[in-house]
């Protein structure tokens, strides 16, 4: 049987993670190479992006590794770049990278704002400006944007940047798939409900807090199935998306929550 990436050039930002255990983008440059692709991880930790890049060869998968601020153009440019070099394609272009800071209008500072739109969202515009024209050529491509479930709702604490910048993805996402589905290039959005990552953790726990193990409990306690869900759940609807199963669809939102958007706000 035929694995659903084989042979494919993919470039996952933010394929390094945070901390110990799995992030979204970790997860899922090696659920791609399980699956035949070959990956470009890009972090902006080399380190991070090693230890993603020494999983997937372990597991006999190609891998190569880039360092780069994905909200600096000409570090933007140097990914598409690298990946012509490497692999002489991009099939998919994964977007993980994402920051975040608690806090509302009046806590938020300029600084964080500003930071969080660079992070969050520029990256977007520039991975999007220098890997579609390779996409065009093709006629052929397939974009992930990692969202959040934050995008659509009040998650229990201010949030403002964070819910700001994951919620202009929802837009430009559905932009782009637009724009680009006569050119057979699809775009689609994953937007994760409470996840346990090493990334959610730290920003998180002083507003449970500050216990890790406190803030697992009711973070668990709020989805309806019983559990946060994890980088893999993640990575494995992100995999569909990117993959021909999903030939026919584009400018989706795809859940990834456990049924938590299903209960009211609160």
């Amino acid at each position: 049987m035929d694995k659903l990436m084989q042979g494919k050039a993919i470039i996952v930002t933010g394929a390094g993670s945070v901390g110990e255990g799995w992030g979204n983008g970790k997860a899922a440059a090696v659920l791609y190479a399980r699956e035949g692709g070959r990956v470009l991880a890009v972090d902006r930790s080399i380190e991070a992006a090693l230890q993603t890049q020494d999983i997937i060869r372990s597991e006999g998968g190609v891998c190569e590794v880039l360092a780069a601020d994905v909200s600096r153009n000409t570090e933007v440019k140097a990914i598409a770049e690298a990946a012509m070099d490497h692999f002489g394609r991009v099939d998919v272009l994964h977007n993980n990278v994402g920051i975040a800071d608690v806090g509302g209008p009046v806590e938020t500072s300029e600084e964080s704002w500003n930071r969080l739109v660079a992070v969050n969202q520029t990256s977007l515009f520039l991975t999007h400006k220098h890997v579609l024209p390779i996409m065009e050529k093709q006629r052929k491509g397939a974009i992930v944007n990692i969202s959040s479930l934050a995008a659509l709702r009040w998650i229990g604490f201010p949030y403002l940047g964070y819910t700001a910048t994951k919620a202009a993805i929802l837009a430009f996402t559905k932009n782009v798939a637009m724009q680009y589905a006569p050119m057979g290039i699809r775009a689609n959005c994953v937007l994760p409900g409470m996840m346990d990552t090493p990334m959610i953790r730290e920003p998180l726990k002083a507003s449970y807090g500050g216990d890790i193990e406190q803030m697992r409990a009711k973070r668990n306690a709020q989805c309806p199935m019983g559990f946060m869900g994890d980088a893999w759940d993640v990575a494995h609807a992100s995999l569909f998306l990117a993959s021909d199963h999903a030939r026919y669809i584009t400018g989706l939102d795809m859940i990834v929550d456990g049924g938590l958007s299903l209960r009211c706000a609160g």
